[in-house]
């Protein structure tokens, strides 16, 4: 007899909905309906049966873990008194602030529930997105880096010594990348489609000072597929993130590499993310890690809904991830970059 799939917690909250660029910018692609198409979709099976969790709001303190008092009194401040640009891509409404902090508190609720032993997975459905925001610098929709601060808040505060990030949004992280920069407790690896915003992320950037090696940044070209994805991941960031030995994995899950995305250029299906999560699932089961996907972009509502419901799904079955060529000339020069900081 089969057994039963894996579940785990689904962090979720309202204001999430709340957050809408298009009060300033009307045809800016990071909308509700994002989050109403995945909630539509997953309330029509139940959830998968996993753990429907409010999430909390993250304390500034908690914040500050990643970013500086600066940069969370100005967006409290713009949103306080009704919002505005802080650049051409990125929006403050006058609930932005307060939804960027149930984001972030959604990641660290998820940190601390799997690092408590409450559950072997879980992922964190909330908006506005993270993983661009710097430290001192809100972008690219991004006014708080969800991921990085509960990777930050799991070392400070409970009781991780290291943390694996995997950033499988198509553009770059380059938010993540530069938190850690220079720590060796954070190892961050990077999937992203090149030329694409933000510019960042090139091969040869693997990070400085005592966390050299410890930034895997892997740019693809427009039109790539499964394929070179999959090749990357199994042959580069897998080996490098089991011989790091993480007491928690955490995946920047973006959905906009997509072939139905507006935003970039990749090839990915939607069963293309069950595949790259059962790879991540396979790596935490080796690690003893529990595993946590913290949601970032994906602009094409229904691909989004139905890219994350595949993820799902992948993380808890049994079905053993599918395997690649390490032959794609990308997958030879990162290895032949990445080879002196770890076996591959």
């Amino acid at each position: 007899m089969a057994s039963a799939a894996r579940t785990g917690l689904f962090l979720s909250h309202p204001s999430s909905l709340e957050h809408d660029p298009r009060v300033l910018m009307p045809h800016h692609p990071d909308t509700p309906e994002r989050m109403f198409a995945l909630e539509r979709l997953l309330a029509t099976e139940d959830w998968l049966g996993w753990e429907r969790r409010i999430a909390p709001a993250a304390a500034e303190e908690t914040l500050e873990l990643v970013h500086s008092a600066r940069l969370i009194g100005a967006i409290d401040q713009l949103a306080a008194t009704g919002g505005g640009a802080i650049d051409p891509d990125t929006v403050v409404g006058e609930p932005s602030y307060w939804a960027a902090l149930h984001a972030a508190g959604g990641a660290c609720e998820l940190a601390r529930a799997l690092l408590a032993g409450e559950a072997e997975l879980g992922f964190s459905a909330l908006r506005p997105s993270g993983h661009h925001a710097e430290p001192d610098r809100a972008m690219g929709f991004c006014l708080f880096n969800n991921v990085a601060i509960a990777a930050a808040l799991a070392i400070a505060e409970l009781g991780a010594e290291r943390v694996f990030v995997l950033d499988w949004d198509v553009h770059h992280g380059n938010g993540t990348a530069e938190a850690f920069r220079t720590r060796a407790d954070v190892l961050f690896a990077s999937i992203h489609q090149s030329p694409l915003y933000p510019g960042t992320g090139a091969l040869r950037d693997v990070g400085s000072g005592p966390g050299e090696g410890y930034t895997i940044n892997l740019p693809v070209p427009p039109g790539s597929g499964e394929e070179l994805w999959l090749s990357l991941l199994e042959h580069v960031v897998i080996p490098a993130a089991r011989a790091f030995a993480p007491d928690l994995v955490l995946v920047s899950a973006g959905f906009d590499a997509h072939r139905a995305d507006p935003l970039a250029e990749c090839r990915l299906e939607t069963s293309s993310f069950g595949e790259l999560a059962r790879h991540v699932r396979e790596l935490a089961l080796q690690c003893g890690a529990p595993l946590g996907i913290v949601l970032e972009g994906g602009y094409e509502p229904l691909s989004l809904a139905q890219s994350v419901r595949e993820t799902l799904l992948a993380v808890g079955d049994e079905r053993p991830p599918r395997g690649a060529s390490a032959e794609p000339a990308e997958t030879r020069l990162a290895i032949a970059q990445l080879q002196p900081f770890w076996p591959l």
